[in-house]
C-alpha cells in the first residue's frame, strides 16, 4: 500500500536550495520598480538573466517541460512543492522559467503547433526571450467562448480577424498574441465554433486600446486589445479549425492547478507575517498573540492552509497517476473554487492583525485580498467551477430513482435489518 507524505532526500535538497535562493536573491527584485514580463528592459535582464543561469545550472529551469524542451518533465506533485516556494515572489516564476501566461502558451504550441510555428515562437518563449499574451476573454462575453463575437474569416490564403479582447495579460510587452476567434458561427456544436490563432503583436490592425491595472497596481498590464482587419497567413491557425475549446482546456487544466500551488505559497507567507506581527505587537498586558481572538485567526488560517495544501497535492498526485486532466476535472475545478476563499480569508486576517499598517501601501495584504478576487475570476469564475464539481459528482447518481420513502429511510432500514436477522433466535441465544 503506497501512502506517503515524505519527500525523497534528493528532491528535498533541491527544495531547500530553492527556498534560500528565492528568499535571498529573488524576493528583493519585487521592490525595484521592474516588471517580470518586461523582457526587453536591460535593467531587468541585467538582474534576472544571471539568476536564470544559476537555476539552469541547478537543473531547475522550466521543470514542467520534458527533456526534449529543456526541462525535467517533473510530475505535478514535484511541481506543487516547487510552486509553493515560487508563490512567495512575483519574479520567481520568470527566474525559474515557468511564468504565466507563457508556460500555457508554450504548452499548446508544443502540443498543437506545426514545425514552423514551433521554430518561430516556441524556442524564444521557452528561453524567456519574448513574452506572449493569451487573448481570449471579451468585454461582452467574459470567458465563455459560446458568447464570443470576435471573428476570423478566411480570405484566400489569409485569415482576417476583427473584434475586441479584454484582459490579455502582458499584451503591452508581448511579441505574440494567442487569439481565440469565431470561425464557424453556425457549427452545430457550440464549442466547435471557435479556432485558435498565433498573431504577432506588431501585425497591422492590432491596437492596444489601454493597459488596465488590477486595483492598486501602478502600471497596468491587462491589455484591452482591438483587432481591425488583422491579416495573418493561413498557416497561423493553431491546431484544427474549430478546435480552440479543446486547446484552451489543455492549456487551462495545468494552469489552474499551478495557480493553486502558488497560492499555497502566498497564503503561507501571509500566515507567517501574521504570526510575526502577533508575537511582536505590544499591548498593555503583553502582545496581541495573547488575545484569544487573534489566536483564533491564526488557528483558522493554519487549518485552512493545511487542508488546502493537502487537497492541492492530492489533486496533483491524481494527475500524475492518471496522466489525463479529464479524469481529474472535478478536483481541479474544486481546488480552483476553493482557492480564492482560502487566499482571501488568510490575507484578510493578516491585514486586520496589522491594523492601520495592514491597510496601507506599505504592506502587501490589500494587494493579496484583491488578488484573491482576481483568482476567483481568472481562468473561469468560481461559480462555473462549482457547477462543474456538482455535475461531475452527480454523474455517479444517474441511475438513482428512489421512491418517496427511499430504501435508506430509517423505517425501511429497520425492516430490512429485521428481515435479515432472526430476532427471536438472537433473543433465545441470550
Amino acid at each position: 500500500m503506497a501512502w506517503d507524505f515524505e519527500t525523497d532526500p534528493d528532491f528535498q535538497e533541491k527544495l531547500d536550495w530553492m527556498d534560500g535562493f528565492v528568499r535571498d536573491e529573488v524576493e528583493p527584485l519585487s521592490f525595484l520598480g521592474l516588471h517580470p514580463a518586461d523582457v526587453k528592459n536591460p535593467k531587468r535582464n541585467a538582474l534576472v538573466r544571471p539568476l536564470q543561469e544559476q537555476v539552469k545550472a541547478k537543473g531547475l529551469w522550466a521543470c514542467h517541460l520534458g527533456p526534449d524542451l529543456g526541462g525535467q518533465g517533473y510530475g505535478q506533485v514535484k511541481l506543487g512543492l516547487m510552486n509553493e516556494i515560487l508563490g512567495r515572489a512575483g519574479f520567481a516564476p520568470s527566474v525559474f522559467g515557468c511564468q504565466a501566461p507563457d508556460t500555457g502558451n508554450a504548452e499548446i504550441i508544443a502540443h498543437y503547433g506545426t514545425p514552423e510555428q514551433k521554430e518561430r515562437y516556441l524556442k524564444p518563449l521557452l528561453n524567456n526571450e519574448i513574452v506572449s499574451a493569451f487573448s481570449m476573454t471579451e468585454p461582452q462575453g467574459g470567458s465563455d467562448p459560446t458568447g464570443f463575437v470576435t471573428r476570423a474569416e478566411l480570405d484566400g490564403d489569409e485569415w482576417v480577424i476583427n473584434g475586441e479582447k479584454w484582459f490579455s495579460t502582458n499584451a503591452k510587452w508581448s511579441d505574440l498574441l494567442v487569439v481565440m476567434a469565431v470561425t464557424d458561427p453556425n457549427a452545430e456544436e457550440r464549442h466547435k465554433r471557435t479556432s485558435m490563432f498565433l498573431v504577432p503583436t506588431d501585425t497591422p490592425g492590432v491596437e492596444i486600446l489601454r493597459n488596465v491595472s488590477v486595483w492598486g497596481g501602478q502600471d497596468g498590464s491587462e491589455g484591452y486589445v482591438r483587432y481591425t482587419d488583422v491579416r495573418i497567413p493561413a498557416d497561423h491557425l493553431l491546431g484544427e479549425r474549430g478546435g480552440a475549446f479543446v486547446i484552451s482546456q489543455t492549456r487551462l487544466g495545468g494552469g489552474r492547478i499551478h495557480h493553486a500551488m502558488r497560492t499555497v505559497g502566498a497564503c503561507k507567507k501571509a500566515l507567517d507575517l501574521m504570526c510575526r506581527r502577533a508575537v511582536s505587537r505590544k499591548t498593555r498586558e503583553g502582545t496581541i498573540s495573547d488575545k484569544q481572538m487573534v489566536r483564533m485567526h491564526i488557528a483558522d488560517s493554519y487549518i485552512e492552509l493545511e487542508q488546502f495544501k493537502l487537497y492541492v497535492l492530492k489533486t496533483a498526485w491524481m494527475i500524475d497517476k492518471y496522466k489525463d486532466y479529464r479524469k481529474v476535472r472535478k478536483d481541479i475545478a474544486a481546488i480552483k473554487a476553493l482557492m480564492p476563499k482560502v487566499y482571501h480569508d488568510i490575507a484578510a486576517r493578516a491585514l486586520h492583525i496589522h491594523g492601520a499598517l495592514g491597510v496601507s501601501n506599505e504592506m502587501p495584504f490589500a494587494g493579496q485580498v484583491i488578488g484573491a478576487f482576481v483568482m476567483g475570476i481568472a481562468d473561469g469564475p468560481t461559480e462555473v467551477h462549482k457547477e462543474t464539481v456538482a455535475k461531475q459528482h452527480l454523474r455517479a447518481y444517474r441511475g438513482v430513482n428512489d421512491p418517496i420513502f427511499p430504501e435508506y429511510s430509517i423505517p425501511n432500514l429497520r425492516d430490512a435489518a429485521r428481515a435479515r436477522f432472526d430476532m427471536e433466535q438472537l433473543v433465545a441465544a441470550e
